[in-house]
């Protein structure tokens, strides 16, 4: 059997270095078939496992599918689904508190024309110690 240190190639020739559309498609097949993992082929042969993985979307059983399968358990799905129920009920929440604001500017706003006073400024302020009155609010003696 070959010695890992017989296969080992300078950067540059490990640049040069090109493998045939049939040795990829018979490791591709051997992948498939759970013969071999992509790890122990990309130890073995020096390649990049991202280079192997090309080789599998290009030569693989699956190449002409554009589909992506996504394996779910069914709590996941109903985790998700509740996830999405709840979002939906938040979203409807804010909607409505939206509108309630929009609706309290507005009064506000025809309360100032009626009334003729500025109700956002003078609601911004903060209240006073006093009662209100203007009087002197000092003990008498």
């Amino acid at each position: 059997m070959a010695k890992r240190d017989e296969f080992s190639l300078t950067l540059t020739e490990r640049r040069r270095r090109s493998f045939s559309e049939t040795f990829k498609r018979k490791k591709v097949r051997e992948i498939e078939m759970g013969l071999s993992r992509v790890v122990q082929v990309s130890r073995q042969y020096g390649v990049s496992s991202t280079a192997i993985y090309r080789w599998i979307r290009k030569f693989g059983v699956n190449k002409d599918s554009t589909e992506r399968l996504i394996i779910e358990t069914m709590s996941d799905t109903r985790a998700l689904q509740e996830m999405k129920e709840r979002l939906a009920e938040l979203e409807r929440l804010v909607g409505q508190k939206q509108i309630e604001v929009e609706f309290y500017k507005k009064m506000i706003d025809l309360a100032q024309e009626h009334y003729g006073i500025e109700i956002k400024k003078n609601f911004s302020t903060q209240p006073s110690d006093s009662s209100g009155s203007k009087e002197n609010n000092s003990p008498s003696a």
